[in-house]
């Protein structure tokens, strides 16, 4: 198994590039592995089809996603820095491959509801990541509680949303630091404050 990592890496980078190129409908097996500098026969002997590898590549992306933002946040911080670091690790995620968020947020569900699981588990990890932050040293020390779940889904929501958007229009995606730093702290201290 470790010796086709190359290879599905490199499938991923072929696929993330023509995604970059054209989007994922218009990608082809061929498109990938020409970027990948690879043979169909290899691409078929590490996926079924296209489909999989794109499933595979937005896995791997959130995985990377999940761990870049556990990375940058000190749980010993005070909260509102500890929103900063996780917003910031969030849009440095997104800004290094924006073809690929977007492909999460718009090509993702058109694939119908075969990957309909795969989405509400990227969504479940989320919020359970943001639950977790929220209850840390400096979110206690500030006498507030960890966000409860509706709300993390009401923020995330909104953040895909102005993500996808801010791909869409080709802004630089450090424009929804600040709005996403706002968000945050507006909900996660009045979350604390008043019962759902």
């Amino acid at each position: 198994m470790h010796e086709s990592r190359p290879f599905r890496t490199r499938l991923f980078d072929g696929l993330a590039s023509s995604i970059a190129e054209h989007g994922y409908r218009a990608t082809t097996v061929a498109d990938i592995v020409r970027h990948a500098r690879t043979s169909k026969r290899t691409f078929y002997s590490e996926f079924t089809d296209k489909e999989e590898c794109f499933v595979e590549l937005l896995r791997a992306d959130h995985e990377q996603l999940l761990l870049a933002i556990r990375t940058a946040v000190n749980p010993e911080s005070d909260w509102r820095e500890q929103v900063r670091q996780a917003a910031t690790a969030y849009v440095d995620h997104i800004g290094s491959r924006p073809g690929i968020t977007l492909s999460w947020i718009r090509e993702l569900p058109a694939l119908g509801t075969t990957v309909r699981s795969i989405q509400r588990a990227a969504m479940s990890d989320l919020t359970d990541l943001l639950i977790d932050l929220s209850d840390s040293p400096g979110f206690r020390r500030a006498e507030l509680a960890p966000v409860r779940r509706e709300l993390a889904v009401v923020l995330l929501g909104g953040l895909r949303e102005l993500t996808a958007l801010t791909v869409e229009d080709k802004l630089p995606a450090e424009s929804i630091l600040e709005p996403a730093v706002l968000a945050a702290e507006a909900l996660l201290s009045a979350g604390s404050a008043a019962p759902i």
